[in-house]
């Protein structure tokens, strides 16, 4: 018994054809093969699906806190703090999680001076400053849970008028609506309720800096702690 293999030259008209070639079995178990074009509704199901845009607004409200190392912790109003974002998820369900990446450009945060913080009941000096400068600002928001994670890195500015100015103390931390625990700060936020405020909390490491007056008085290494109140809206974009 012999066994060879036939080869089949097709149509040159066959060969150029744009349409998808589909094959199937018929009863005879004999290979078949027609020429199918893809209608326009088998088309839109076989695209990717389209990103769904947001439009998002971050407000800082009062009754925040700032702790650093074994001090007490900065009383803090940060209300008049503004950002917006662009958001997104991948899909139609509206209840994942969004991602949102807020514009560095428009987002500010208040400084802790004497009108905006206290420290032990008093207002800060005035002629006490720190400046918060963000370098990263983003994460996810999920609409339906209530829970927030958004990665925060940011310079603080130490400065007592013109006299001195300590380089920045570099803080880079998660602020979450759940837990966030260090080995020496901890704190627990609060999730989007139906006004869209929340509690973020986040600890972070504060490494030394080149400056020995800073270093001492702080005691860096150390960790620090932030507790945000805000209010975050988000509408669909266009």
């Amino acid at each position: 018994m012999s066994c060879r293999t036939n080869s089949y030259n097709l149509p040159i008209s066959h060969k150029l054809s744009t349409k998808s070639p589909i094959f199937y079995y018929s009863s005879n178990s004999t290979l078949n093969c027609r020429a199918h074009s893809i209608s326009s509704h088998e088309a839109t199901q076989t695209s990717s699906h389209p990103t769904n845009l947001f439009n998002i607004k971050f407000q800082t409200l009062e009754d925040c806190k700032l702790g650093i190392g074994s001090y007490p912790d900065f009383e803090y109003d940060a209300n008049g703090g503004i950002g917006s974002a662009t958001g997104k998820f991948h899909g139609f369900n509206p209840t994942e999680e969004i991602f949102a990446l807020f514009d560095l450009e428009k987002l500010y945060i208040p400084p802790l001076t004497g009108a905006t913080t206290r420290f032990l009941g008093l207002p800060l000096p005035p002629f006490l400053k720190i400046d918060i400068a963000p370098e990263i600002f983003q994460g996810s928001i999920n609409r339906a849970s209530g829970k927030v994670e958004l990665q925060f890195r940011a310079k603080f500015w130490f400065s007592t008028g013109m006299i001195y100015r300590a380089p920045p103390l570099m803080v880079e931390t998660i602020l979450t609506s759940e837990e966030s625990k260090g080995s020496l700060r901890s704190g627990k936020g609060e999730r989007l309720d139906k006004e869209g405020k929340c509690r973020l909390v986040g600890v972070a490491t504060v490494d030394p800096i080149d400056d020995v007056i800073m270093n001492s008085f702080l005691s860096l290494p150390t960790e620090c702690i932030a507790e945000l109140s805000a209010q975050i809206f988000i509408t669909t974009a266009g």
